[in-house]
């Protein structure tokens, strides 16, 4: 079995904690359902909108195989030591650079702040170190910010929204970036690479940028804070292979993770 875990907002708390609930408690449940996945043989792979040096760190930290990075644009494995970059829809000219550098290049991310003023920003400083896709927080209609970018003839182009920030304004993150990738997409990859398909996975996340993962697995979990967003449920509905945990961020992510355990010694 290969389990795909979002981090931040699922597998990590509040702070990116593994040892902190919700409310700030602390807890050793996620560390023993880690523990449990690795003494049952399970792959675990990080699929997150953190950057390929982040993720490769947190693959050492926390056992995993590799990751699926920056919302499905890059891939890593063999502990992160080895990657690819995807690029999605991104038109051929642009083809010698990154997709942050041509969003700059095109003045995008700025006109978008320009069109919504005070409702986006970068997210500073997480978004430094992006190379495929500009990581934004704010408050926005990701359907009309893709409207927008066709209107203005960037219809390879996506807004993906990653989730809630643990913050009181409840302000979202969201990530820029070619259509064509996504954490489904980039699972589906990563699964074809290593010979294996969607009977062979399950998935973790909080966000409807995860459910882009349910088509790809043979089931997925939404940890309980998750399934509390705005339109999840509607998301969620939508998919005949996905259950929400009782549970938040990583007491949810070790509910999730006894789950498959059991599902897969059935």
């Amino acid at each position: 079995m290969i389990v795909y875990t979002d981090l931040d907002g699922t597998m990590v708390g509040p702070g990116g904690s593994f040892f902190r609930t919700e409310t700030g408690e602390p807890t050793i449940e996620p560390a023993r359902a880690l523990l449990d996945l690795q003494a049952a043989g399970a792959t675990l792979v990080l699929a997150s909108g953190r950057t390929r040096p982040q993720l490769a760190e947190a693959a050492r930290i926390f056992g995993a195989d590799g990751y699926v990075g920056e919302l499905g644009a890059v891939l890593g494995w063999d502990a992160g030591h080895r990657y690819e970059m995807l690029r999605g829809a991104m038109p051929v000219e642009y083809a010698t650079q990154t997709p942050l550098d041509v969003l700059r290049s095109l003045g995008v991310v700025e006109d978008l702040f320009a069109r919504w003023p005070g409702r986006l920003e970068w997210h500073s400083p997480w978004h430094a170190e992006h190379e495929s896709n500009a990581m934004l927080r704010g408050r926005i209609d990701v359907s009309a910010v893709d409207e927008w970018l066709h209107g203005r003839g960037l219809g390879w182009l996506r807004l993906r929204d990653n989730g809630v920030l643990p913050t009181a304004d409840h302000w979202h993150v969201y990530h820029l970036l070619p259509d064509e990738l996504s954490k489904g997409l980039g699972v589906a990859r990563d699964l074809g690479r290593r010979a294996l398909d969607r009977d062979d996975a399950v998935a973790i996340g909080d966000s409807a940028s995860d459910l882009d993962m349910a088509p790809y697995v043979r089931q997925m979990w939404v940890v309980g804070n998750g399934a509390r967003q705005p339109q999840m449920a509607d998301l969620i509905a939508r998919h005949d292979n996905v259950s929400v945990c009782n549970e938040p961020v990583g007491l949810g992510w070790a509910e999730a993770v006894w789950a498959a355990l059991a599902r897969q010694n059935t």
